[in-house]
């Protein structure tokens, strides 16, 4: 909406994470003699993660990837509005809940399915650049992912599938859509109204005195 650039809006977010984690450092120093080591060896490991990470993704610019991955995920979601929903439920409940599932299980679960899934993920990411920039050194089938099904190189098909069912849920069985629906058309005839009423023709007191005159 033009109020801050996300390059200004990165440096302030990161900001605000070290500003946390001293709160934390400074809850921990007030707590009690049998609980301080612990809460504050807590507190030093959330103050030393932020730090690094701020090391390895901020000071050289061509390392501030989250940037470029903020702006991938805004274009995705200015296209496909649900986009957003997706990623907050996977990235934020569904792949925490996953691997602490799997660290409970034991590190060699976790590292046995973790690693081949990392691993993929790379793979993807590589093939992608390398298809962006230097496609001649790929193979043909490789040099674009339309070999494989769209539903899985694609959000065109998911984005069907969420138009229909939402047109479902509020032709069918949702009140609250029905609801919304109602105010939409109630807001549409108060629009109407103003409209015509900013069209009415209004009486023109010079030309009136004129008429009068004559």
């Amino acid at each position: 909406i033009g109020v801050i650039s996300i390059e200004r809006a990165y440096p302030l977010t990161l900001g605000s994470n070290i500003g946390t984690t001293t709160t934390a450092i400074l809850a921990a120093l007030a707590s009690p003699g049998e609980t301080l080591a612990n809460s504050l060896q807590i507190s030093l490991c959330h103050f030393f993660f932020n730090i690094s990470g701020i090391l390895l993704w901020y000071p050289i610019p061509f390392m501030r990837i989250p940037i470029r991955l903020a702006k991938a995920l805004g274009n995705r979601t200015a296209k496909y509005r649900w986009f957003a929903g997706l990623y907050l439920i996977l990235c934020f409940v569904l792949l925490p809940l996953i691997i602490l599932g799997l660290s409970i299980a034991g590190w060699q679960v976790l590292v046995g399915v973790g690693v081949p899934v990392v691993v993929f993920a790379i793979l993807v990411v590589i093939i992608s650049i390398v298809q962006k920039r230097w496609p001649r050194f790929l193979p043909r089938f490789l040099r674009s992912w339309d070999f494989l099904p769209k539903p899985l190189h694609s959000l065109k098909p998911w984005d069907k599938v969420v138009i229909s069912s939402m047109a479902f849920c509020r032709t069918r069985c949702c009140c609250c859509c029905k609801c919304c629906k109602e105010k939409e058309k109630d807001e549409e005839k108060d629009d109407m109204k103003a409209k015509e009423k900013s069209l009415e023709m209004h009486d023109n007191p010079a030309l009136s005195m004129e008429d009068e005159a004559k």
